[in-house]
C-alpha cells in the first residue's frame, strides 16, 4: 500500500529523518524496523522505519540521498510499504470485476455500539449489515485498522486507490466516494463520503464537514 502525505526533512541524531504522521501499527502488520521505499522530490528511495513509540515512526533517508534535499521545508512524501495489508481476500466470491454491488447510492448505517465505525464504512459501502463485515474482517469494536477495512474491501470487490491521502487537516477537494479517517483520541474515526454527502454511523447523514478534523482519505472508485 502507497501512503500520500507532506512531511520536511530533519537533520537528527541517526542521520535525516522524516516524521510519518500516521500511525503505522495501524495500517501495517509489521512492527519493529520495517522496509520500504519512499518518493522523495521525484528520486524513489530505499528507506527504512525506524520506531519511535506505540506505532509511532519515523523515515531514515539515506545520509548520500538526503544530502541533496533541502531540509526544514515542506515535501510531498509517497511511502510505499511492502507487505501492510493482512489478507482476507482468499476465496472470495467477488472480484473488482465482479464487485458485491455496484456503488450508485449510499444508505447510512448507524452502529448498534461504540467502536465499530470502521465496520459500519464497509458495510455502507457493500450494501450489506455490520455483522456480515464483521465475520469477514475477523475484528470486534475498536480494532477496525484502515489495514482491515482495506483488506475487506478487497473481499468484497470494491475497488479503490491503491493510496492513502494524508491531508492532516488542510482544506481539500473530496473524490466523489471515500473513506475518510479522523483522529479521536486513541483512535481513528471513519465516515464515508458520497456525492457531497457525510454518512457517519454515530450521527447520521451530514451536509457538511469541517475539514480540520480530517486525518486522511481512501478514495472509493465509483
Amino acid at each position: 500500500m502507497r501512503y500520500f502525505f507532506e512531511s520536511v526533512v530533519e537533520k537528527k541524531e541517526k542521520g535525516y529523518m522524516i516524521q510519518i504522521p500516521f500511525n503505522v501499527w495501524e495500517v501495517c502488520k509489521q512492527r519493529d524496523v520495517i522496509q520500504a521505499e519512499v518518493v522523495l522530490d521525484n528520486q524513489v528511495i530505499e528507506c527504512e522505519l525506524l520506531p519511535i513509540e506505540k506505532g509511532n515512526y519515523e523515515i531514515h533517508i539515506p545520509d548520500g540521498v538526503a544530502v541533496n534535499v533541502e531540509l526544514g521545508v515542506v515535501h510531498k512524501i509517497l511511502l510505499h510499504i511492502t507487505g501492510s495489508l493482512i489478507r482476507m481476500d482468499q476465496n472470495s466470491p467477488y472480484s473488482f470485476e465482479n464487485p458485491i454491488r455496484k456503488i450508485d447510492s449510499m444508505n447510512v448505517i448507524i452502529q448498534s455500539e461504540d467502536g465499530l465505525c470502521g465496520q459500519a464504512c464497509v458495510a455502507m459501502l457493500a450494501g450489506i449489515t455490520i455483522a456480515e463485515v464483521i465475520s469477514v474482517m475477523d475484528c470486534r469494536e475498536w480494532q477496525a485498522t484502515m489495514g482491515r477495512m482495506i483488506s475487506a474491501l478487497n473481499y468484497y470487490g470494491i475497488d479503490h486507490s491503491d493510496v492513502i491521502h494524508y491531508t492532516e487537516g488542510r482544506d481539500t477537494v473530496l473524490p466523489r466516494c471515500c473513506i475518510l479517517m479522523e483522529k479521536m483520541g486513541r483512535y481513528c474515526h471513519y465516515l464515508v463520503h458520497f456525492d457531497g454527502k457525510y454518512y457517519d454511523s454515530n450521527l447520521g447523514v451530514l451536509e457538511e464537514y469541517d475539514m480540520s478534523k480530517l486525518l486522511g482519505y481512501l478514495e472509493i472508485k465509483c
